[in-house]
């Protein structure tokens, strides 16, 4: 892990040995679960953890903030992003139960206290987030509408929304109604994997 060394160089020795650990912990699970694509099990650091921290690079949620990772998969972006943010509570939901069960696994072996799973899907959850994250679970308009109950003006609570995307998506931002800046990923990674990487931040 000597790339997030480099590129987080004020991560605690504690936080390195635990996202060390998650790619024994994930290749053992994906072995019985198939969480990650076998093939790219090969690039998990570069492509899952460091794709992750990414927002990292762009956010600074303040101590005590609740995070809801809509569409978390295997734990992505919220595991990484939980174990860089320990004075942070993150909710990490999906609609596919298998999945959460490996986070929890992963959850339990590293001691996270600050994760917590929901098996829904997000049309179907509420709560009073202050930042909701996610790594390009649809296009951006139909990703807002089915979020819009979470981050709608009037919840005083919302303060943003850091969405992992690739590609051209200015068709997508052109019919959302939210202020965002979009940041490049390649500016702060230089792996070529990150050449066409972003981070949306939307606010209102």
């Amino acid at each position: 892990m000597d790339e997030i060394r480099r590129y987080f160089p004020e991560f605690s020795s504690k936080q390195y040995e635990q996202l060390d650990q998650l790619t024994d912990i994930y290749e053992e699970w994906n072995a019985k679960i198939n969480v990650i694509s076998r093939k790219d099990m090969i690039h998990f650091r570069e492509r899952h953890v460091l794709h992750s921290l990414g927002i990292q690079k762009f956010s600074n949620f303040e101590k005590g903030s609740s995070i809801l990772d809509i569409g978390t998969g295997g734990g992505f972006p919220g595991v990484p992003m939980a174990i860089a943010n320990p004075e942070c509570n993150f909710t990490l939901l999906d609609s596919i139960g298998k999945k959460l069960k490996v986070i929890e696994e992963v959850k339990h072996q590293l001691n996270l206290k600050n994760i917590a799973t929901i098996h829904s899907r997000v049309e179907d959850h509420d709560g009073p987030y202050n930042y909701m994250i996610s790594r390009a679970v649809t296009n951006m308009p139909s990703f807002l509408k089915l979020t819009r109950h979470l981050s709608k003006k009037e919840n005083k609570n919302f303060k943003g929304l850091f969405y992992l995307k690739g590609g051209d998506f200015n068709d997508e931002l052109n019919k959302v109604n939210m202020k965002f800046k979009i940041y490049d990923l390649n500016e702060s990674f230089d792996s070529s994997f990150f050449e066409t990487k972003k981070v949306i931040e939307l606010s209102y």
